[in-house]
């Protein structure tokens, strides 16, 4: 006898037959499955980079986007530069000649300007990235006196003194005298005097004398130190050395 059991005529018409309306759906299902599962790796693995870039950019490399001509000809507007923040991370600290980017709360700007917390939030991520303008409080110069140092303005030739050494300042724009502004101050120690390279178009420490804090930078406040220009390509490259303050000696008299 034969006991195995045979479909009948009724079981085999409830399966769905090829080309049918449940069939192509199920045909289908797996389809949108992996399209789902597709996008969704997609964002996982933006969100990770984008998390991984954020990162470097707080902690390693910052890309700085040049909203001004203060820093002419060294650095032009609309250039993007990269900030290298270990720069001065490991008991190194800013010297003389460097170009640097800073918070100027405090010494440019005696307090930040109120905004949205979100649209701060946003446009400071955005700023870290190098895809907008920087916040307000955030300023590009370079070192000119350090702790200790005795700068002047100007000598007979017109030339800004450092402990009594007249500095040569190669990089400055095309034109330009050193400052039209006279001076003669002492940088206090742990803080910075800052100028642009454009004199007669940046605002820096000069513009400040009169306020708290003199104009003077904590060197706490400096977040690093412009290394490399990113963009435009026909820009990229190192940031051009200067040697203009290789004769100027400590401020106790002894050559650094």
């Amino acid at each position: 006898m034969d006991t195995e059991a045979k479909p009948s005529e009724r079981d085999r018409s409830f399966a769905p037959a090829a080309g049918s309306e449940e069939g192509s759906r199920s045909s289908r299902i797996p389809e949108r499955s992996t399209t789902s599962t597709s996008w969704r790796r997609t964002a996982v693995l933006g969100a990770v980079c984008s998390v991984f870039v954020l990162l470097v950019s707080a902690f390693v490399v910052q890309p700085f986007l040049i909203p001004s001509g203060s820093m002419e000809s060294t650095l032009r507007v609309g250039d993007r530069v990269l900030v290298n923040k270990l720069a001065y991370r490991f008991g190194s600290e800013p010297r003389r000649g460097d170009v640097v980017v800073f918070d100027g709360t405090g010494s440019f700007v005696q307090e930040p300007p109120r905004e949205n917390p979100v649209t701060g939030l946003l446009h400071g991520a955005a700023a870290s990235l190098g895809l907008v303008e920087p916040v307000e409080t955030d300023y590009v110069k370079r070192v000119v006196g350090v702790g200790g140092d005795r700068v002047v303005c100007c000598d007979k030739r017109g030339r800004v003194e450092v402990n009594g050494h007249p500095v040569d300042e190669d990089y400055l724009y095309p034109g330009d005298v050193p400052s039209g502004v006279r001076f003669d101050i002492v940088v206090p120690d742990g803080t910075l005097w800052m100028m642009g390279d454009h004199r007669s178009n940046s605002r820096d420490s000069r513009d400040h004398l009169g306020e708290p804090g003199g104009g003077m930078v904590p060197v706490g406040m400096v977040i690093g130190r412009v290394d490399w220009i990113g963009w435009p390509l026909g820009r990229l490259g190192s940031l051009p050395g200067s040697a203009a303050f290789s004769g100027v000696r400590a401020p106790g008299g002894a050559h650094e």
